[in-house]
């Protein structure tokens, strides 16, 4: 009997360090969620900017779909989430735990204006991470 109770043994530490390995996959491995906020800043928006601004001078929610943003995994190979900011450019997105890249939803070409995109993020669980983007349209 004690030959059987071995084997029994062996087979359930066996099964416990398959099942161990198996949990420790790289995919297995966001342990939560955290949140993602922050301002999306485009300007200017006309060639003259005034204090107070103008109302025909603000972004509207056209400004900010011509100048999308997205968050995509770190090779940018899959697109995550489009942010979507309320007027005023505010943006707050939970996401799994994890590094991310922030770029434009479609590529631009280097020319006039410029912004502070691509950038990597990390977010952790239950944390939140603040990454406030400033897009420079080029008009002047």
């Amino acid at each position: 009997m004690t030959n059987g109770n071995s084997a029994l043994k062996y087979l359930f530490l066996t099964a416990i360090f398959i099942a161990v390995v198996f949990a420790c996959t790289e995919k297995n491995q966001v342990t939560g969620t955290g949140v993602l906020k922050g301002k999306i800043s485009i300007v200017p928006i006309c060639p003259v900017q005034k204090d107070p601004p103008d109302p025909g001078c603000l972004p509207t929610k056209e400004t900010y779909k011509a100048w999308a943003t997205a968050v995509w995994t770190v090779n940018k190979k899959t697109k995550i989430a489009t942010l979507d900011p309320t007027l005023d450019g505010n943006y707050q997105l939970g996401l799994p735990s994890g590094d991310y890249i922030i770029d434009f939803e479609v590529a631009r070409t280097n020319g006039v204006g410029g912004s502070n995109l691509p950038a990597t993020v990390s977010i952790t669980n239950i944390d939140t991470t603040t990454f406030n983007i400033d897009i420079d349209t080029g008009i002047r």
